[in-house]
Formats: structure tokens, sequence, C-alpha cells
């Protein structure tokens, strides 16, 4: 009898899992293993729960199927090796990874096992990272050349979706009960948004106070939802799969100078500059300037901030505070449900101006991002409610004190901030 072992990552999901079902196939058993790394999980409450959910439901749709989800806890490497013993497992199957961490990872892994040990590498993308070059490299630092061969790419076929799990005789250790999550909440999400909004994506996503995106964001993340089965069933909104496209453009570059996730991709001499009081500021949402402020306090509250209000915030702190863009990817990271290495440290490294943007100078000034954005500061007084009542939220610092009902004046002047970035880049 052959068993095989399952483990589960960021792809908590049983439909479209490429993984799972190479796992299942062939196998007389089956153990779906999680571990849960301490040296991956230093998040928000939020984002803890969230992850709890997704582990809750993922078990939920194993049991289904007979089996159930088996949980360790500590160092992957070991707990791996350790299961795979138990059961006499004949192979274990994972999802490629693109980090420095999930590379090692999968290097130990493969040393340690004493049986046959696969890595999927079409999980977490639409293409998997180095399925296209450019003659001669081994990644695109273009997004528009990467792209127009992305399109044209043949995706995977849909995997198959196991319909019974055998799980072998282990101890399956607990799953914490947390309901509201996971990928039977990301599948209707996804059918719900693709039905009635989709279509209008294009016009509406920028809109902060619309709620014009999918939000399946998070669910990507965790692999509650495939990214490869969403694109190809988003084909009304190509707009939106464009969007894809371009976590798909992250994650080739990570993959190729897994550095980036700590070190600048096109450095530029930058000097940034040491102010604890402006960066607390930041993260608190108390700079002054509201549609930074609006978007930093929904962080906090949510676990997740619009994409356009991600873009305000992180140029400010870069382009206008002048503050490391490390600082600012570190609080997203550990707010953010969203947040995983690829598309948090090269996005926060786009607007930084050090990524693969080809206009590394631009800033984008919150002003005029909240008239196109947030024309009716409906965004501002949603999220900021000491503006709640003032007419204009855009430049409440030319209100008297009183009519600003403690919100704070800004701690700095941004045409001054704008020109320190400049003279500094030079």
């Amino acid at each position: 009898m052959t068993t095989t072992v399952a483990v589960f990552t960021r792809d908590l999901r049983v439909h479209d899992n490429p993984m799972l079902a190479a796992a299942v196939r062939g196998a007389d058993h089956v153990v779906p293993l999680f571990v849960r790394d301490k040296a991956v999980t230093a998040f928000s409450e939020r984002r803890t729960r969230f992850l709890d959910e997704a582990l809750s439901d993922l078990d939920d749709s194993l049991r289904q199927r007979d089996g159930r989800l088996v949980v360790r806890e500590g160092d992957p490497v070991a707990e791996v090796c350790k299961a795979a013993a138990e059961v006499s497992a004949t192979r274990v199957h994972i999802a490629a990874d693109f980090s420095q961490y999930a590379r090692r990872r999968e290097r130990a892994l493969e040393d340690a096992l004493t049986c046959e040990f696969v890595v999927h590498d079409d999980v977490h993308t639409v293409v998997p990272p180095g399925a296209i070059t450019p003659s001669g490299k081994d990644h695109f630092a273009v997004f528009s050349a990467y792209h127009r061969q992305w399109a044209d790419y043949d995706w995977r076929a849909q995997a198959s979706t196991p319909r019974r799990i055998a799980l072998p005789r282990i101890k399956a250790g607990n799953v914490l009960r947390a309901q509201g999550g996971g990928e039977t909440a990301a599948r209707q999400r996804m059918t719900s948004w693709l039905r009635t909004t989709a279509e209008s994506y294009v016009d509406k996503h920028d809109m902060m106070a619309v709620d014009g995106t999918s939000k399946l964001s998070p669910y990507l993340h965790l692999g509650c939802v495939s990214a490869a089965e969403l694109a190809r069933r988003a084909e009304k909104a190509p707009e939106f799969v464009r969007q894809l496209a371009w976590r798909d453009f992250h994650h080739q570059v990570l993959a190729a100078r897994p550095a980036v996730a700590h070190q600048d991709y096109r450095p530029r001499g930058d000097r940034w500059l040491d102010d604890d009081h402006a960066l607390d500021a930041w993260k608190a949402g108390e700079t002054g300037i509201p549609v930074v402020d609006a978007g930093m306090r929904q962080l906090l509250a949510e676990g997740w901030m619009h994409n356009r209000a991600r873009m305000v915030v992180a140029s400010f702190l870069t382009k206008t505070l002048y503050l490391d863009w490390r600082a600012g990817a570190a609080h997203f990271y550990r707010h953010l449900l969203d947040g995983d290495v690829a598309n948090n440290q090269l996005n926060w490294q786009w607007v930084a101006g050090t990524g693969t943007d080809t206009r590394p100078n631009r800033v984008l000034n919150p002003l005029r991002q909240a008239e196109r954005f947030d024309p009716n500061g409906e965004y501002v007084r949603r999220y900021i409610p000491e503006l709640s009542t003032v007419e204009d939220v855009r430049r409440p610092w030319t209100l008297p004190t009183k009519a600003r009902n403690g919100y704070p004046v800004p701690i700095v002047d941004l045409a001054e901030g704008r020109s320190r970035f400049l003279a500094a880049r030079g």
C-alpha cells in the first residue's frame, strides 16, 4: 500500500490544487499536513485568526472527503520528516514557493527526507516563475514585456478535486475551530463578484470609497482560491486579470532575485532618514494628511487597505517623509491579511523607486490623489471620525483648531518633503 504526504503551506484549498491532486493520484492513503511554523507567523491577531479560519475550513473540506487535516507545530522540516516516517510514506508533495525562507525549507526537506520529494511549481500563480523569460535572462524586469508573453502562455488545465481522501493511522493534532473564512468564503466571494461587479472593475477599482475591487487578495495569499482558476473565470474583466499578471510578475522577480525581499532591486543610493516620530505617526494614521491617515487606519481596523490608498501611503512614507521602504513593508506585512513577500516587498519597491518602476522619481501627491479618487471625501470620513462633519476633508489644517475635533496638523509640509526627496535623489 502506498502512502503520500501532502504538505500544505499557503495553498489551503481542495479545488484546483495541483499539489493535492498529485498526492491523491494513485495513493492508497494520504496525509494532508500543515505545520505551524512560528518563524513565519509573527502576525497581528487579526491575521492569525484569518489563518485559523482557513485551516478550520480546509479541515472541514477534508473531513467531507473522509480525511482530515493533520496539524503539527515546530520546525517544518523536522515535523514533515517525522510525519512521513510515522506512516512510511513513499512520497511527500509540497507547493513551490519563492522566498529565501521557502527555498531553504525545500532544500532542507530534499536533504532530510528518505522518500521521494516532489515540488509543484504551478500552485500559487497562473504562470509559474521561470516558465517565460526574455532571451538570455532569467526573468523579466519590465512588466509590459512580461504581460505580453504571460497573456499568450498556455495556462495549465484545472486540477481535479479529490472525491475521497483515505487517512492512515496517525496522530492528527488539533485544528482551532474558527468559522467564517477559508476556501468556502473565498469561493462564495469569487462567484458573487464575478457575477455582479467584475465587469465594472475597470471603472471603479481606483475609487477608494467604492466597493469596486474583488477583495480576494487575502484568499489568494493563503491559496484559499486558485489564481489560475480565478484568471480563467474572470475573462470578462481583463483589467482585473492584468492585476493577476502583476502578481505573477512579482513572483518571477522574487524567484530570480530572492534578496529583493530585503535589498533594493535597483539601488538608487538613498540615504533614508531616521525619524521614529514620523514613522509612528504614519503607522497610527496621525500624520495630519487625511487620505494617508484614512488608509493607515483602514489597515489597522480591517487588515486590508484599498490598493490606491496603499500606493498613496507608500509614496508619502518614502518620497515625502523620505523613510526607508523596508519599515513600511514590515508594518504592512504584519497587519495585511494578504501580505506576502513577493507582492508586498516588490510593490513597496515599485513605489519607493528602488524596484522595477521605469520612473523611479514618481511622487504621488496625496492631495491630488484624494481629489481624483475620493472626490467627495467619503473614504476619509469613513475612517477618520474627527473629520466626519468637516466639509473640506482634504485640507483640514486650514480650519480653526476647534473645527478639527482633535485631528492633528500635518507633520510635514508636502512641498518641502517632495523637494527633499528629489534633492536627495539628485
